[in-house]
């Protein structure tokens, strides 16, 4: 890590101060720097010399031993300037705010071997927590398919596509990476924690919030642009029309993220969302995980090959020849002229047709007329 200590304790510290994703906190680190900010808020008076409330929060925080803590537990404090820091994070900068709430990261708790500055060749896959066994089977195939070609699964470990797409992931022996809204020491859901520490151990869990904390409705908001930003596309599995998985994908629009959204049935509630994100043209309609990496993959790299049509015989007759062939009856000859008729074309050139079709075996000649030959009835 490169970053200074004195930049990540201070980071540490102004994390405490109150939800994540504060754009004031953001303005403020941008034109100060952490350490600068860091030391005016804890010294921070109102007119009558009083610390105001923020530097007495500050004032009774040790940020230092909550770093120590958390080295001694196995997780690390990711910033700016740490050889780990994923870059692509940085464009939540540009990106404006949603209910008042965006920007970049102070800085990312992470467990796990997996390092964030490895998630460029990564793909989120999100959705309803209340989740069909159609749109669950869907997650897994993807995450499997993806991540055997080198691709890295993000989600949040939430019930339904979520848990599908990590688990997808794994089964596949592949890297999967969780974004929490809680502390990545406080498993959510709790009845995750296996999957959870799991994805701790193989892979990493990450979170904006200090260890500790516990998941919030507005936390849950604000995961969301984390796991946006760290992926290279984000894929809507299924989501209900008020969806949390729908501000995923508008993160990643505004972050100029490939977003992808897999159809359902019309009739199902679960697949409003993507259905509405492919209509407007905020998503692309993607099938298999093959079709993922085409979209995210260098260009020129994960081409799909379109599959052969199988060519038949009669696929090479010229159209002439071809209208001709469709006037001739199965097995009751017909003569040259009510073949003619049937087909709308002069005698001439149905002699001439047929002759060429009687070549090739497409139509043969009896007494009576003519009638399909073998590659006729093939």
């Amino acid at each position: 890590m490169t970053a200074s200590d004195a930049d990540r304790v201070a980071r540490v510290g102004l994390s405490r101060l109150g939800e994540p994703g504060d754009p004031r906190i953001s303005a403020l680190l941008e034109e100060m720097g952490a350490v600068r900010l860091f030391a005016a808020l804890t010294e921070e008076c109102d007119l009558e010399g009083v610390h105001t409330d923020v530097a007495a929060r500050l004032a009774g925080a040790d940020p230092g031993r909550d770093l120590e803590r958390a080295e001694s537990r196995g997780i690390r404090f990711v910033v700016p300037g740490d050889d780990e820091w994923p870059p692509q994070v940085g464009d939540l900068a540009g990106a404006g705010t949603v209910h008042d709430r965006g920007g970049a990261p102070l800085g990312l708790w992470v467990r796990g071997p997996v390092r964030l500055d490895q998630l460029q060749d990564s793909v989120a896959i999100v959705g309803s927590r209340s989740s069909t066994a159609y749109g669950e089977g869907v997650a897994r195939a993807v995450a499997g398919d993806v991540v055997t070609r080198g691709m890295t699964v993000i989600s949040g470990a939430a019930f339904g596509i979520d848990q599908a797409a990590h688990r997808g992931a794994v089964a596949a022996g592949g890297a999967t990476v969780a974004v929490l809204a809680s502390g990545v020491d406080r498993p959510y859901p709790v009845a995750h924690t296996r999957l959870i520490q799991h994805l701790a151990d193989h892979g990493a869990v990450v979170s904006e919030v200090p260890p500790g904390s516990a998941p919030t409705r507005v936390r849950f908001l604000i995961r969301n642009r984390l796991i946006a930003a760290l992926s290279r596309g984000t894929l809507v599995v299924e989501a209900a029309s008020r969806s949390g998985a729908l501000s995923t994908a508008r993160w990643a629009e505004r972050l100029n993220r490939t977003v992808m959204a897999v159809p359902g049935p019309v009739t199902s509630i679960q697949s409003a969302g993507p259905h509405d994100l492919v209509r407007s043209a905020a998503a692309q309609l993607v099938t298999s995980g093959a079709e993922v990496l085409e979209l995210l993959g260098a260009s020129g790299s994960h081409l799909i090959v379109e599959p052969c049509r199988q060519t038949r015989a009669r696929d090479v007759l010229r159209p002439r020849e071809a209208r001709v062939l469709d006037a001739v009856p199965v097995s009751r000859p017909a003569t040259t002229e009510s073949i003619a008729r049937t087909a709308g074309l002069g005698l001439v050139a149905v002699q001439t047709a047929l002759g060429f079709l009687a070549r090739d075996q497409f139509v043969e000649r009896l007494e009576e007329g003519w009638r399909l030959g073998p590659q006729g009835r093939a």
